[in-house]
């Protein structure tokens, strides 16, 4: 079976976002501590934080203990709130371009508009609350607060 592969810019920042749901708590996350638990480049890592920030899923805080914490509460945030963040990055005229012909703009094109609706209404269907829970549920992290490592 083959499998459509959302951009790891947007997996990057699901997992930092899950993460920081997880651990922002008291202080906020440093991008290098989910560096360390989640083996994401901090090159890419930083580049999606800031995005996230502008896109108003994450508040960055100042300082020496500073980092990031979620913007609103988790049940509040859903997966594709975080996808729409980063796909807004891309520019529109990188998607006009794919579909150049008249069968891509008119057929292929609609269809894959319908595609990528059915996906972001499954993903808002999903909260930063439910993906803590689901990682709770398959034994992958411990509860914020007893030094556990987390990784998914």
């Amino acid at each position: 079976m083959t499998m459509l592969h959302l951009p790891k810019k947007m997996l990057y920042a699901l997992e930092a976002v899950v993460d920081i749901a997880f651990n922002a708590r008291p202080d906020p996350v440093q991008s290098k501590e989910i560096t360390k638990r989640q083996g994401i480049p901090l090159r890419y890592l930083e580049q999606v934080m800031q995005q996230l920030v502008h896109g108003g899923i994450l508040k960055g805080v100042r300082g020496p203990r500073g980092g990031y914490r979620l913007a609103r509460e988790r049940r509040r945030i859903t997966a594709g709130d975080v996808i729409r963040v980063i796909s807004s990055a891309e520019t529109e005229e990188e998607e006009t371009q794919i579909f150049a012909s008249e069968i891509g703009q008119n057929v292929v094109g609609p269809l894959w508009e319908e595609a990528q609706a059915a996906l972001l209404a499954q993903l808002d269907a999903v909260t930063l609350e439910d993906l803590c829970q689901r990682a709770l549920d398959k034994g992958r992290v411990e509860a914020p607060g007893d030094g556990s490592h987390f990784e998914i």
